[in-house]
């Protein structure tokens, strides 16, 4: 169908000489044309190309994704000159291929004058990712990011700016770099950083990765390091609790190394440090409350508000000294009540206690069994040095090894008692804030030593058994627990050399009591001072056998002259009787 000239032609002589250049001059095949929308059918699109006959694209070009047009008549459209004339005089013309044609001609310019592009990433394909810029282009693995990317498929869906590394319109071959748009963005956002970094400045960054040991924050082409140390006042223990890779967060410079461009981060440092009054708002004493936030092997931490965490330690859990593992008291997350033990500022410690909270079991121990008064209870365990006898549940009080036997030397313990026995014991002692109970089993009974006066008094004769033989002199069991020593000096007279020689274990023999020491618990006997004492009565025996003798013949005698002076005086006077007859 020929085309009727447009009314313009009587608009003036510009438009006439531009309406016949252009008529002049054919459009070729490829061309790619500016046209007016003259009816839209219910296939195709009439546009007028300024030729000769109008042109004709496929409705399905200029439909939205719900089928709807989105062309009407007088709109401008950009078409290709496919070249075809119908049968009804119309040109094929394609709207698709000219906006194709027009994307490839941008993508050279932007190829040639090395200007970033628009795309969204696709998918994965071998070697790298499908970018959509217009056309499909490839991006290497190794162009998708500033550093070596080993997931790609976290980059599938994200839109961004690409470079184009290489173009070739003829094979539709073109390929992108993310990397270097990237670096030069870092550049330039690493000049604008570097004019206001400094200490102490306070910068908003973006969260970039996140390790065990803190964070990596994007200040803006430069990265510094967020420790975990730094990230709260409190106990963390992982960044993840406050952090995530994405989040906006402002930090403060806390060193900065120009040199190796290094930056060290805080974030804590931002917001007001609690502990500067943690004196004054834990007093030693003050019971408060507080969350268990992280258990170990030698206590609990708990939280008393953010950024103060006091330490409850094993020992101040219970009253008991059973060992229980902090895990079997409190659990994390727990609310408990606690006592403050004391506050260290420099050190940024508080010590906490939560058997403080409950009644002093030690203090009614001391109420109840008080010094002097007796106990009963049953021997939990055996040590070298003594015996712990449990007084009530989850109290023991020791028994030294001094205070087991008045008389018994003994070298452990388990000579007397065993594991589980039940035994008798006396209050010693009770140190409640040490939370120990002195024990004693000989106080029980009376100590014989304060009668071996009165039952061994010196001079006596005893007999015993030689219980042990040592170098300087021969041991005596008298009693059981009670022995006397007969120094070697003691042993004979005449000298010995070896008491070995002259005595074995288990002989019986006799002494004399030479000494008694009640405070030092000794006893001193001689078998010298006994012989010689036996000599002494022996001698005495004998002169006192001669004294008995010798004073019976002197009365004998005197007897006799007795008699014979009264016989001789009634002599006398008979015959003086007779004289005088």
């Amino acid at each position: 169908m020929e085309k009727a000239l447009p009314d313009k032609i009587n608009g003036g002589a510009n438009d006439f000489e531009s309406l016949m250049e252009q008529s002049l001059r054919a459009p070729r095949t490829g061309d790619v044309l500016t046209g007016t929308v003259l009816l839209v059918t219910r296939d195709s699109v009439i546009i007028d190309i300024n030729y000769k006959c109008e042109g004709q694209a496929p409705l399905a070009e200029f439909l939205d994704s719900e089928g709807n047009p989105t062309v009407k008549e007088g709109d401008e459209v950009d078409v290709y000159f496919e070249g075809t004339e119908t049968e009804n005089g119309t040109v094929m013309l394609s709207h698709a291929k000219a906006e194709k044609f027009k994307v490839w001609r941008e993508l050279e310019r932007a190829f040639q004058n090395e200007t970033p592009v628009e795309g969204a990433i696709l998918g994965k394909v071998k070697g790298g990712l499908k970018v959509d810029i217009g056309v499909a282009a490839f991006l290497p693995g190794s162009h998708v990011d500033i550093r070596p990317a080993r997931n790609l498929d976290r980059y599938v869906g994200q839109r961004g700016r690409f470079q184009i590394l290489k173009f070739n319109r003829a094979r539709a071959n073109v390929v992108v770099s993310r990397r270097t748009v990237l670096e030069r963005e870092r550049a330039s956002l690493k000049e604008q950083t570097l004019k206001v970094l400094e200490e102490g400045v306070i910068l908003e960054g973006t969260v970039k990765n996140i390790t065990d040991y803190g964070a990596f924050i994007d200040l803006g082409g430069l990265d510094g390091l967020l420790h975990i140390t730094d990230m709260s006042w409190g106990r963390l223990q992982h960044p993840s609790e406050v952090l995530s890779v994405g989040d906006k967060v402002k930090v403060v410079v806390l060193k900065y190394d120009p040199e190796r461009e290094r930056v060290s981060l805080g974030m804590k440092q931002i917001m007001p440090d609690p502990w500067t009054k943690a004196a004054e708002n834990y007093p030693p004493g003050m019971r408060t409350k507080g969350k268990v936030v992280s258990v170990t092997d030698y206590g609990a931490f708990v939280e008393l508000e953010k950024g103060i965490e006091g330490l409850v330690h094993v020992s101040e859990m219970s009253w008991s000294k059973r060992a229980v593992h902090p895990s079997k008291v409190v659990n994390v997350g727990d609310l408990v009540e606690v006592q403050v033990l004391g506050v260290d500022e420099a050190n940024r410690r508080i010590s906490l206690g939560l058997k403080q909270t409950e009644p002093n079991p030690w203090q009614e121990l001391a109420r109840r069994h008080p010094v002097g008064s007796k106990v009963h209870g049953k021997v939990k365990s055996i040590t070298d040095f003594g015996v712990f006898v449990e007084i009530e549940p989850g109290i023991d009080g020791l028994v030294h090894i001094s205070d087991l036997s008045w008389t018994r030397k003994v070298r452990h313990p388990s000579e007397l008692v065993k594991k589980g026995d039940e035994v008798d014991a006396v209050v010693l002692g009770i140190e409640v804030e040490h939370e120990r109970v002195s024990l004693g089993m000989k106080q029980t009974v009376g100590d014989p030593w304060q009668t071996v006066a009165e039952r061994y008094p010196l001079n006596t004769r005893v007999k015993g058994k030689v219980s042990s033989v040592a170098d300087f002199g021969v041991f005596v069991e008298l009693e059981e627990g009670i022995e006397g020593l007969i120094h070697i000096s003691q042993l004979s007279s005449e000298r010995v050399d070896k008491p070995q020689s002259l005595f074995k274990v288990g002989d019986e023999l006799e002494a004399l009591v030479v000494q008694v020491d009640t405070k030092e618990r000794r006893i001193g006997l001689s078998i010298k001072a006994l012989k010689q004492h036996e000599e002494r009565e022996e001698m005495q025996a004998y002169l006192k056998r001669d004294h008995e003798a010798a004073r019976f013949s002197l009365e004998d005698i005197l007897n006799e002259e007795l008699r014979l002076d009264r016989e001789d005086a009634e002599g006398r006077a008979a015959r003086g009787r007779g004289r005088d007859r």
